[in-house]
């Protein structure tokens, strides 16, 4: 009697195989995400395995320095994002939700490199070539440089761009592309995990430039399995809501730079363009308010000048309601204790709601004392200054504490016709920004 042959079953969620099928997956908690590999599928799998060459170990130190250079994307906003430009053998991963404008950027990116003498190929397969050139038109980026391939076949994709010679490869998306060597369908683990790594041995083999485009989950995730971001030599994220002008490109893997730095992008009618003006976008000079207070925070080597709104209304039910958009929930809830406990401000009956304006999410401390001062400022009912900044980090005994770059941003203060800037600490160095020292919060109190 043949033996029968024991069957694999792989999620489709983040590539975890099981001899059994489960309803959950034990690796990232999955429901029904398991579908069973047939034999050609499990044997494409063991054939496309890497195997492990005869390289011996040398000393690190007879190792020579290698130079990485970079070019420009034509765009600013990308270039801060990527750390100084695009390197040649790159492999970039770009996500985002639907229609946050991820093939605009990238097709005004090919575009703009092509009008330079780079050979580029835009690679689709999720359009046809007359959507994209209408696309084209509006971003007024057709160059005879520019090719277009309507393909989602892997080896018709690498003929072209072995024969070619081409500088950079933008892949729209990674989940359309099929390589018949694995018998699954287009967007399963076992593809996307084997393109992935052939379009990696053709970036570093070639020193072609290559940007992947990657759906993402209902959870925000790029779908596919881990492994793809752990491949990529940098991943970037679209944030922003796609009903709105306003979008933001955000680094969270890059091995050529920083991850600290983040790309400012105005859609237009011409397609996404690098905002000018980033911090005018995020405050209102409009007269002053009650529960509006000014901020600085830094994102990466950018200082960006926020408006935080806060409103403060009596509870209509027995438990208060604490609602944050661009702050985090648990911090805005420990602010709130403390004004209960430093000041005896009856919050407990109160419900409270913060906004960050613009849509931007506040991910440092500098701008706890401007949260503070929102939530008095309407609590009182009484408008604070629209001239004036609040910048501090207040810890849970009320003392507000230093923060960094300080110059820098009452320097970007100064561009924007502030006078007036509540701080922990002066700066030693000379500003036209009038500073007040505040070190605890009962004295914030006191001076507004």
């Amino acid at each position: 009697m043949a033996k029968k042959s024991l069957s694999i079953f792989e999620c489709q969620h983040c590539g975890f195989q099981s001899t059994k099928w489960m309803g959950k997956c034990s690796n990232c908690g999955a429901w029904e995400s398991f579908i069973e590999l047939s034999t050609s599928q499990i044997q494409a799998l063991k054939e496309t395995k890497v195997l492990l060459s005869n390289a011996s170990a040398i000393p690190i130190t007879s190792i020579e320095y290698e130079h990485i250079s970079k070019f420009s994307s034509s765009e600013e906003e990308l270039d801060i994002v990527l750390g100084g430009g695009i390197v040649p053998g790159g492999l970039y991963l770009v996500g985002g939700s639907p229609g946050v404008g991820k093939s605009t950027l990238l097709l005004k990116v090919g575009g703009g490199l092509a009008k330079t003498g780079k050979k580029i190929l835009y690679v689709s397969g999720e359009e046809s070539a007359g959507q994209i050139k209408l696309r084209a038109q509006r971003l007024k980026c057709i160059h005879e440089n520019l090719f277009l391939l309507n393909e989602i076949d892997l080896n018709s994709i690498k003929s072209n761009l072995i024969t070619k010679q081409y500088c950079i490869c933008i892949i729209d998306s990674i989940q359309t592309i099929y390589s018949p060597q694995v018998t699954s369908t287009p967007g399963s683990i076992s593809q996307v995990r084997e393109i992935t790594f052939e379009l990696m041995r053709l970036a570093k083999e070639y020193n072609i430039a290559i940007f992947i485009i990657g759906h993402i989950t209902k959870e925000g995730s790029i779908a596919g399995p881990r492994v793809l971001e752990h491949m990529v030599d940098t991943v970037l994220y679209f944030e922003g809501d796609p009903s709105r002008e306003l979008r933001m490109l955000r680094g969270f893997k890059n091995r050529f730079g920083t991850t600290s730095e983040i790309g400012i992008f105005e859609m237009r009618d011409d397609g996404l363009v690098s905002a000018k003006n980033a911090s005018k976008m995020f405050f209102s000079t409009k007269q002053s308010m009650p529960g509006s207070a000014i901020t600085v925070v830094l994102e990466g080597s950018r200082a960006l000048v926020l408006e935080i709104q806060a409103l403060v209304s009596e509870s209509s039910f027995g438990a208060p309601k604490r609602s944050a958009t661009g702050f985090d929930t648990n911090r805005l809830s420990m602010l709130l204790a403390l004004l209960e406990k430093k000041l005896e401000i009856p919050l407990n009956h109160y419900d409270v709601f913060i906004n960050v304006t613009g849509g931007i999410k506040i991910t440092e401390t500098s701008a706890d004392l401007a949260v503070i001062a929102s939530i008095l400022s309407s609590f009182r009912n009484r408008p604070l200054s629209n001239t004036t900044a609040f910048i501090g980090e207040v810890s849970l005994t009320g003392d507000i504490r230093e923060i960094g770059n300080i110059d820098m941003r009452l320097k970007e203060m100064e561009n924007y016709g502030f006078t007036k800037a509540i701080i922990p600490k002066k700066p030693n160095t000379h500003t036209k920004i009038k500073c007040f020292e505040v070190t605890e919060v009962t004295k914030l109190l006191d001076w507004m």
